[in-house]
């Protein structure tokens, strides 16, 4: 017990000193000035480039298996008729079983079940006709029942598989693909959230969140770096936002991953692995992965031993920092869920002669109504388009942006294959370095066919037109190079602040 509360303070000074901005630290205490520390930590470590490599000593291996907790795209939460809706005011969507007050039964959520059907045959699972749900013991402040309801013995779906691409060393034209398996899906609730006020030294629970259904996607430890998880993770995340079940929008919470990381000799055990909870952006997860296994492989070839405990992740600093360890194994209490029967589903083989697919969850019925898959998506860019296969991976990652090349495409004379450049190069260059979305660019799809086709008709020239987009992205300077084109085209004749008030007034139309 007293050394369970000294790793916790030493934990906690450790953290302390990790937001201090000024190093980074180590579990065994060993420290490194921060600038060595996120240098090569932060730009993407890879296993087996360690000193030890050099000296003739096996490589390291790294050993990455994801958590994923995917918010259910649902009205309500997963056993009561609570709304669901992000942002709303402190603990003004919670109903009495939100709360768990005596005396309330939970109801299951049609529509969640459906979801999980849907993203498990979509991840290849099988699907699992008869499933349980279990209560899962444990104490959290903004856990009102100190359970969960989950399905930890018998879960919706077992027994997929997620594939993944991935660039080679960096380069966008050279891609490979790989498989990670899914070891289950499964159904439970979410927690509310602890709001932690430091002015008052409080924290205040909000039970909004209290009850909203998760599709928990357990991944097998198939992965070995962080480029890996974050290329699954990025997948996954458009897998869901097709199929409609999770809208998986991470900066919201909506996607949350836990990853477990070890390391260990190749032919040997795999080694003591750790889990950093709770990440929320696939950059993160990639950065945090690498620290992660840079900080064991240190810890391990500097004498130490890696501790069996849950980390988090500094994004501040780049570096991961203790939380709590694993030693002592939590005892969950879990047990049947008494309140809730086994969930039945059917397919068309089952389904009883008087019961129709609106009366059930008819697995077939759901797997009919798929849409097409991002992996089915690329492919039919590449053959109707032309398209290279890395354009099409670009298209499908922005959200909206296949649909703007698509409008582009049908208002333009120009060759598929020249409209991607502007649009990738270009625009999407231009929009990721102010941090804006698609739907929110200066340049319309209208525009951008327009003036596409003024150059595809020898109309302007491609300086021209590159100057064009830089005045509507809002740099107005770039009008006086236009101004100099018509006075060089017409000799110098035409009225250069007349020419001003047209181009201005065409170029806000």
């Amino acid at each position: 017990m007293a050394a369970s509360i000294l790793r916790r303070r030493w934990g906690s000074l450790l953290a302390q000193r990790c937001r201090a901005g000024d190093i980074a630290v180590l579990h065994n205490g060993q420290t490194w000035r921060r600038a060595q520390a996120l240098g090569p930590i932060a730009s993407g470590w890879r296993a087996g480039n360690s000193p030890a490599g050099e000296r003739g000593v096996a490589p390291w291996v790294a050993v990455v298996g994801l958590e994923i907790h995917a918010q259910i795209s649902s009205n309500s939460k997963l056993f009561s008729g609570s709304q669901v809706q992000f942002a709303a005011p402190p603990n003004s969507l919670v109903s009495f079983f939100d709360a768990s007050l005596p005396g309330t039964l939970p109801a299951l959520n049609r529509r969640c079940v459906e979801a999980a059907v849907m993203t498990g045959l979509a991840l290849n699972c099988s699907i699992n006709k008869k499933s349980l749900f279990d209560r899962k013991h444990y104490f959290y402040a903004d856990l009102p029942a100190g359970y969960q309801i989950t399905q930890q013995r018998l879960p919706i779906a077992v027994n997929g598989s997620l594939s993944y691409s991935l660039c080679v060393e960096g380069k966008k034209n050279q891609m490979v693909t790989r498989t990670v398996r899914i070891k289950q899906i499964q159904l439970e609730q979410d927690s509310g959230k602890s709001l932690h006020d430091d002015t008052r030294s409080q924290t205040l629970i909000d039970l909004n969140r209290a009850g909203v259904g998760l599709m928990e996607v357990v991944m097998e430890p198939d992965m070995s770096s962080g480029e890996e998880a974050a290329a699954a993770v990025r997948e996954l995340q458009l897998i869901l936002q097709t199929l409609g079940s999770s809208q998986a929008i991470m900066a919201e919470g909506q996607l949350r991953v836990d990853a477990n990381v070890s390391v260990h000799h190749p032919g040997e055990a795999y080694g003591v692995r750790t889990e950093v909870k709770n990440i929320n952006s696939a950059r993160f997860l990639a950065r945090a992965i690498d620290y992660e296994i840079h900080r064991q492989i240190k810890e391990l070839e500097n004498g130490g031993t890696v501790m069996n405990e849950t980390r988090a992740f500094d994004y501040k600093l780049g570096c991961t920092i203790p939380m709590r360890d694993k030693e002592g194994k939590q005892d969950y209490r879990f047990m049947p869920e008494p309140n809730l029967p086994p969930l039945i589903l059917y397919d068309t083989k089952s389904l009883p002669a008087n019961m129709s697919h609106q009366q059930v969850v008819n697995i077939d019925w759901i797997r009919e109504r798929l849409p097409d898959l991002p992996s089915v998506r690329r492919v039919k860019l590449v053959e109707q388009y032309g398209i290279l296969p890395e354009h099409s991976f670009a298209l499908l990652n922005e959200d909206g942006l296949m649909e703007f090349f698509q409008n582009v495409v049908r208002q333009t004379q120009m060759n598929p294959k020249k409209v991607i450049g502007w649009i990738l190069n270009d625009m999407l260059g231009y929009l990721k370095q102010h941090n804006l979305t698609v739907k929110e660019s200066p340049v319309s799809s209208l525009l951008l066919a327009d003036l596409l086709n003024l150059l595809e008709r020898g109309a302007i020239s491609s300086s021209a037109a590159k100057q064009v987009m830089e005045i509507k992205k809002g740099n107005r300077k770039v009008l006086n190079k236009l101004i100099g084109l018509v006075q060089r085209t017409t000799r110098g004749r035409a009225d250069p602040v007349l020419v001003k008030l047209i181009l201005e007034k065409r170029l806000s139309q």
